[in-house]
């Protein structure tokens, strides 16, 4: 008996002796078990090429900052070019497209090349975050542990949610913001069926992590003073804000990754990136890295550290100084971190969300306490409350960033001013971007699973899946009579007129030709191209399922024709098929059963 053999007895055997919904919480445990291991492979992974370069650090300007970044960007663009040889950016973007267009299945390269191509990038100071790379690593997992046990594709789903759930809770240590994310940020509806696999996941993954990096929360805070209700219209205005930093980051981000895309060879890419990251970490050695150096010195209130060593030391001692410093910060982060992903390198943006949070919130309280006029703001408080702000509003996620911050932070008393905070953050960046940064992309080419209960299944159709080519091809040249000798051997009323090359010229209906069909002595005076009629609307084969659906609600046809890019008939697309695909997928995958 072969290895192939004994694993298919294995598994006819867990099918046949443990329940479905326990053999899926069992593979959700071993997925937390996984996701946070390589989480921790991850953080350590980075932390030890970090220490590595400087292991001895220099006095006055460090112009090592202007060869470590560039170093690492294109070791990892090499490392993607030559042995991954797939695209592995925007960690969470491919998660939702692989949910809503590969049938949840993730390819088996990601559960090691975003924790290769991460570690390298951030290590030599990639001005980007490691937890999207984990997210699609955990997500990988998931995917693919269930692919090996052959689940179908509702549970495969679920699977990559629990991946993704955690990672998130392995590498922060916050398990209720695993399971937050997962609804919040890759939009899937779950019943309290498939909450509990979600839970043993994150649960899991963070006990893991527990167990080996210790219970204390990854940034150290102490809130010395209470907050006070009067303080309640800043914590708003601070939300107003932080939603207006993560437009410009929303918007900005998408500008400059839209100029990389036109460079047209990575070598110009790796240029233009290297050279941009290098001089921005040069003049902000706090860009370096993920920055979370920079977010713990602004939690304890240690707000002059980090300007040391910076072209701008010298403005250290003036108030404004510490201002005008951060602020140059704020704007030019995003520039540092796209020129990190655009220029070859890996990662993600949860780290620059909460690095541009921490700083807005503290430069919001530390400029309206220098007038002196308004009731004073604890700096570091605001700093906290930032970090929910910004990431609230660059993922469209308040509930992620409200319950992230408490866990990472362990600041549970400011709970209220967290949920203000991140509330009016996205009420803000709403007003002008209906879609996350994650999202926009997606949404833009009709690709994108949501909440919406419409659209999630619209987006999960296929045409192929309800596309019919049973329908008689007719020729321009053909006469009434082949026409009618058409329509006794089919069973269809729509005739599709066609070339010789396949290009889709018009239809010929039943019901036009009823009066003549019957009177032989016009068989062979009418030929196609004079009875046939031109459809009310044609179908491409690249077009979204809403779209297709607009299609028919505009014409009111109930049959549509097919064509591929070039105009090549292909089928029919019926609006009575739709329906019945589309009562199947809300039952099927959907349910939650």
């Amino acid at each position: 008996m072969d290895l192939n053999d004994r694993y298919y007895k294995i598994l006819l055997w867990c099918k046949s002796h443990i329940k479905e919904r326990t053999f899926i919480l069992i593979v959700s445990l071993l997925i937390g078990i996984c996701t946070s291991i390589a989480a921790i492979i991850l953080k350590q992974l980075i932390h030890f090429i970090q220490q590595l370069l400087t292991a001895h650090p220099q006095g006055g300007v460090n112009f090592w900052l202007l060869i470590y970044p560039a170093i690492g960007i294109l070791l990892a663009g090499l490392f993607v070019k030559y042995v991954v040889r797939d695209d592995i950016s925007h960690g969470v973007t491919q998660i939702l497209f692989a949910i809503s267009q590969r049938k949840s299945r993730i390819k088996t390269h990601n559960i090691w090349s975003s924790i290769a191509a991460s570690s390298v990038t951030i290590g030599f100071g990639g001005s980007v975050g490691a937890e999207a790379p984990i997210v699609l690593t955990g997500a990988a997992i998931g995917s693919n542990l269930g692919r090996l046990f052959r689940m179908e594709q509702k549970t495969l789903m679920l699977l990559v949610g629990c991946g993704a759930a955690g990672a998130i809770a392995g590498i922060f240590k916050a398990p209720i913001a695993g399971l937050v994310f997962v609804i919040e940020v890759l939009l899937l509806d779950f019943t309290m069926t498939s909450i509990l696999p979600l839970l043993v996941s994150s649960v899991t993954a963070a006990t893991v992590s527990y167990f080996f990096t210790g219970t204390e929360a990854m940034f150290k805070f102490t809130q010395t003073e209470a907050f006070e209700m009067a303080r309640i219209p800043f914590v708003l205005l601070c939300g107003i804000f932080c939603g207006m930093i993560s437009l410009y980051f929303t918007r900005v981000m998408n500008a400059v990754e839209d100029f990389y895309r036109k460079l047209n060879t990575p070598w110009k890419k790796f240029a233009v990136g290297a050279v941009t990251l290098s001089v921005l970490i040069f003049l902000f050695p706090p860009l370096y890295g993920e920055g979370y150096d920079t977010i713990e010195s602004l939690l304890a209130g240690q707000f002059l550290s980090f300007m040391e060593n910076s072209a701008f030391s010298g403005m250290k001692d003036m108030y404004w100084g510490i201002v005008i410093f951060l602020g140059l910060i704020l704007l030019t982060k995003v520039f540092a971190t796209s020129a990190t992903n655009g220029g070859g390198g890996c990662g993600g943006i949860f780290a620059p969300s909460l690095y541009l949070g921490c700083i807005a919130g503290f430069v919001f309280a530390h400029a309206l306490n220098y007038f002196g006029i308004f009731i004073y703001l604890p700096e570091k408080n605001y700093a906290l409350l930032g970090m929910a702000g910004v990431m609230a509003g660059v993922m469209h996620a308040p509930l992620t960033g409200v319950f992230l911050i408490a866990e990472l932070t362990g600041g549970y008393d400011l709970f209220l001013p967290l949920m203000l905070v991140s509330m009016s953050s996205y009420a803000t960046i709403i007003a002008f971007e209906p879609h996350s940064i994650y999202t926009m992309r997606l949404a833009k080419k009709g690709t994108l699973l949501t909440h919406h209960k419409d659209k999630a299944v619209l987006t999960l159709l296929k045409i192929e899946n309800v596309l019919e080519t049973d329908f008689q091809v007719v020729r321009p040249d053909m006469t009434l009579g082949d026409v009618v000798n058409a329509i006794t051997h089919s069973s269809r009323s729509i005739f599709p007129v066609v070339e010789e090359n396949g290009r889709l010229l018009g239809l010929v209906l039943e019901d036009n030709i009823r009066n003549i069909m019957f009177r032989h002595e016009l068989y062979d005076r009418f030929h196609v191209k004079k009875i046939m009629i031109s459809p009310p609307a044609i179908i491409s084969s690249d077009m979204s399922m809403e779209k297709i659906m607009r299609l028919f609600d505009d014409t009111k046809a109930w049959n549509l024709p097919v064509v591929d890019s070039e105009g090549r008939y292909i089928g029919f697309v019926s609006k009575s098929k739709i329906f019945g695909a589309y009562r199947e997928v809300l039952v099927d995958t959907l349910s939650g059963e």
